[in-house]
């Protein structure tokens, strides 16, 4: 097969001579056969709304590895924190209705709250500003806990920070949230975002935090076993009460259905919509998110989105009227959510091309093809194409991912091709350091150890690896 640099730029070129009503489906569809095949993806679907049309929408694979069930219209994918989008759009119905307001303190709404946590609002919780303790990282706190239980517990622990002075993904904000809507509607929360937002579809989602739960179609997740080289199923089980963080599992049909919904302004008026979109106002001054969605922007094009256990994300363009929807099952090396969603605007409209984050992705994918001679040499022509690109991290990342996945001499070739590019990084040579030490070559992990530590004297890791290296060698 031909190197795959040449079928990106391909794909990413070819589009823009499409007719402004002609749409690429055939080579979305090469594109994305071609990101499983190298991902090894089980199962997966796709959909892309232009101009509030459908205008891509397949399928992919099977739904789980037992039975080989083909992934289809029916199959409902888990989407794990990409629920939290429904739930935005829940909590910003209620405040359209005057029912809520952002600004509200959430102790209107929820009793016997700690002191700590009275002067909270509704829009800490919602920008992930809150400063509260995250609930999933006490292994007390059980499933099935009620919620006075889950509150007490939590009470226990100081707050992480000054509320409002920083983003701190947390799923605590989402269980009171879940609280507060139940508190207003007077009915449960699946309740209320079935009957507001998927009332023609409600037989096409359902809510569900429990992996081991048997429904009928919902898709398996898998997670990789680098060591065993083979997928397992996941077995996460998070209760009832983090439904409204990562429990719908959905069709590609009810998804695009929804964001249709959303973008005609069905859910929300336009001023809501620019309300829910608005930055929020950290006090450091430095972090970036809105009231409930990550924001990017590429060739300052601002896009809302948000993505779920690595398997799923949602992204929408309001200026280019283009939603990208992808759903997935697993993967064995690198997570593509984000990586096929924005190839794929790429190709839409050309405005919304990074050729860095193509180039990026174009590295990943040869470095991930197993003995790829080819690899090295692409890297090279791509990163001669700007002078001022760096991919440090990148290869870092790549090194890392293959040296997990017992890829050792690959990932050795990695991490010396870094180091030839940033000769002057720390990181690079202690990730090199790394790669030969598992390698147990001991005599080169040493050297690169000790030339990481001298570009970075205060590198503990280096200094303690060092020791155990030196270590090693006098018992030999």
């Amino acid at each position: 097969m031909k190197p795959f640099i040449l079928t990106v730029l391909a794909l990413s070129t070819s589009i823009y001579t499409y007719s402004q009503k002609t749409y690429p489906s055939a080579a979305i569809d090469q594109y994305v056969k071609e990101v499983i095949k190298i991902n090894q993806i089980p199962g997966l679907a796709v959909g892309v709304i232009k101009d509030n049309q459908i205008v891509f929408q397949r399928y992919y694979g099977t739904e789980n590895l037992e039975n080989d069930k083909k992934v289809d219209s029916n199959s409902m994918f888990r989407i794990y924190s990409t629920s939290k989008l429904m739930t935005n759009v829940g909590v910003f119905q209620l405040i359209e209705k005057g029912q809520l307001s952002l600004e509200d303190k959430i102790s209107k709404y929820l009793d016997n709250l700690p002191k700590e946590w009275q002067d909270i609002k509704v829009k800490n919780l919602i920008t992930h500003s809150s400063g509260l303790p995250n609930l999933i990282a006490f292994n007390d706190i059980l499933p099935d806990d009620s919620n006075a239980k889950v509150i007490e517990r939590l009470s226990r622990e100081k707050m992480d920070f000054k509320t409002g002075n920083q983003f701190s993904y947390n799923q605590t904000n989402y269980f009171l949230l879940t609280m507060i809507i139940e508190k207003i509607t007077g009915q449960p929360f699946e309740q209320f975002i079935l009957n507001n937002q998927f009332s023609d579809s409600k037989n096409q989602v359902i809510f569900s935090s429990n992996a081991l739960e048997k429904i009928p179609n919902r898709v398996i997740k898998y997670n990789y076993n680098s060591e065993k080289k083979q997928y397992e199923k996941s077995t996460d089980v998070s209760g009832t009460r983090a439904h409204s963080a990562n429990g719908i599992a959905i069709t590609l049909p009810a998804f695009l259905k929804w964001s249709l919904h959303l973008s005609k302004g069905d859910f929300l008026n336009p001023k809501t919509k620019e309300m829910m979109w608005h930055p929020f106002d950290f006090s450091n001054k430095k972090d970036v998110f809105t009231y409930g969605w990550d924001i990017s922007k590429v060739n300052n094009i601002a896009s809302y989105n948000f993505s779920g256990g690595n398997v799923s994300a949602y992204k929408i363009y309001p200026q280019n009227n283009i939603a990208i929807i992808m759903m997935s099952n697993g993967y064995s090396l690198f997570s593509v959510q984000y990586r096929i969603i924005n190839h794929i605007a790429a190709m839409l409209d050309k405005n919304l091309a990074d050729d860095y984050s193509l180039a990026e992705e174009t590295i990943i994918s040869e470095f991930s093809k197993k003995n790829n001679p080819d690899a090295e040499r692409i890297y090279h022509s791509l990163k001669a194409k700007n002078s001022k690109w760096n991919f440090e991290n990148t290869l870092n990342d790549i090194g890392y991912t293959l040296l997990r996945n017992s890829r050792m001499d690959e990932s050795i070739k990695v991490f010396v091709l870094n180091v030839k590019e940033n000769p002057q990084s720390a990181n690079a040579f202690d990730s090199l350091g790394e790669g030969y030490f598992y390698a147990k070559n001991y005599v080169l992990a040493l050297e690169n150890y000790k030339k990481s530590l001298a570009l970075h004297p205060e590198n503990t890791n280096a200094v303690n690896m060092i020791r155990k290296i030196e270590d090693a060698m006098e018992k030999k």
